[in-house]
């Protein structure tokens, strides 16, 4: 019986096989469909699509059954063609009796992009004024209302920083968006009317980034850092490529992702979400764009070190630029600060009470200035008896000694001219 059983089984794994491989077959077959039907480059759309049915006939897909293990293989395949390709899986969900209509995807976006107070996650002035924003996303401005929230967002963003003297644009961690925000944001740098904005071909014709009603009241000549990573992708990419060609900004950190040519999401019959691109994007001054190269930084440095790095260009570029006056010493103190390196002290000379305040030691060890029940503020060692307030480094503590060495008196002054003495007790 032995002999008759093996290729019984043998046959039976080979059936199974084969039923197991062909809805692997048959996503890959939708999904080529819609590769060579939306795809911008209506020729190279055709080559891709056929270079997925290759791998399909091939077998390459048939050991994927988890529809999640199936997405990502294909993507694999397809990734290498343009960035921006991506596949998941989500059939559609028939609704439930009773239950309540689901929000149209229109709607769905907008309550995301509000959650997300569309994409401007954080907003700070630095040390030294140096205006910081953390953009997280690009929400599309819809440039025919008045009102548009994500446009708002912007102006509200770029408004509280207006005042300061210099700009670094977070993109670290950037995934993108809307070319529509990324218009709008670079017109808020850059002259009226100038030809800086990337050009868009597809299968349709071109569209311009340029945006519908640019900003009012650009800061042309504001010295702009925009930080990127590997994870700075798509509109985020559009945005410091495009400043960097206009010789607008610096870029800081690592190369970005690559993913130039945007588009969207197509839905097959089987229920696989593709997102195809249906447009490539050409810059007016390079001619080119960043699909696969990503953007070169203007100063390569890691990505988790990029903010420290442009809050020093921009300090040095800003004391270069004012070298006296009262603006000039808080810029001054604030890349003395940036700049000052971990120093071991003996803080047992500083230890005590100063005229009601007193010095004492944190809980890392280092010396703290404290005063009554006001928050205790940590102290920085710049040099030899000089200490700038950790968190305010527009305010310094100078130790006086006399002529034994011992301390006597601790100055308390601010870049402003502000200055107090207090003397140990």
């Amino acid at each position: 019986m032995r002999p008759l059983i093996v290729p019984f089984v043998s046959i039976w794994l080979l059936a199974s096989a084969a039923l197991a491989a062909q809805p692997a077959r048959d996503a890959a077959a939708e999904i080529a469909q819609i590769v060579e039907a939306r795809y911008f480059d209506q020729a190279r759309g055709r080559v891709i699509a056929d270079s997925l049915r290759a791998s399909a006939s091939r077998g390459d897909f048939d050991r994927y059954v988890p529809p999640n293990e199936l997405a990502a293989a294909i993507t694999r395949v397809l990734e290498p063609f343009d960035r921006h390709f991506r596949v998941s899986y989500a059939p559609i969900q028939p609704v439930a009796a009773g239950a309540a209509p689901a929000l149209s995807h229109d709607d769905e976006q907008a309550l995301l992009d509000r959650r997300a107070n569309y994409g401007f996650r954080h907003a700070e002035i630095l040390p030294g004024n140096i205006g910081y924003l953390d953009m997280r996303h690009f929400a599309h401005i819809d440039f025919a209302d008045e009102n548009s929230p994500a446009k708002r967002a912007a102006d509200a963003a770029l408004q509280m920083l207006a005042g300061t003297d210099a700009l670094i644009v977070d993109l670290r961690r950037n995934g993108g968006g809307s070319p529509a925000m990324v218009g709008y944001f670079a017109s808020a740098f850059t002259p009226p009317g100038a030809d800086i904005y990337n050009v868009f071909r597809s299968r349709g014709g071109t569209q311009s980034e340029r945006p519908g009603r640019p900003h009012p009241a650009p800061r042309i000549d504001l010295p702009l850092y925009i930080l990127v990573s590997g994870r700075t992708a798509s509109a985020a990419e559009a945005l410091a490529y495009t400043l960097q060609a206009a010789k607008r900004a610096t870029i800081v950190g690592e190369a970005s992702y690559g993913g130039a040519n945007p588009g969207g999401e197509e839905q097959t019959p089987s229920g696989w979400l593709v997102f195809v691109s249906t447009g490539s994007p050409i810059n007016p001054i390079t001619k080119q764009n960043w699909e696969g190269t990503g953007v070169r930084p203007d100063a390569p440095v890691a990505a988790a070190g990029a903010l420290g790095h442009a809050r020093r260009l921009a300090l040095e570029r800003l004391v270069a630029a004012q070298p006296s006056g009262i603006a000039a010493l808080d810029t001054r103190w604030a890349l003395e600060s940036l700049m000052a390196p971990v120093q071991r002290i003996d803080v047992t000379a500083y230890l005590g009470s100063y005229s009601g305040a007193a010095v004492g030691v944190a809980a890392d060890g280092t010396l703290e200035w404290r005063r009554g029940r006001r928050p205790a503020l940590a102290l920085q060692a710049l040099g030899a008896d000089i200490f700038a307030i950790r968190d305010d480094p527009a305010m310094r503590v100078t130790f006086e000694r006399n002529a034994k060495g011992q301390i006597v008196t601790a100055e308390l002054s601010a870049s402003d001219g502000y200055v107090s003495s207090w003397r140990k007790e």
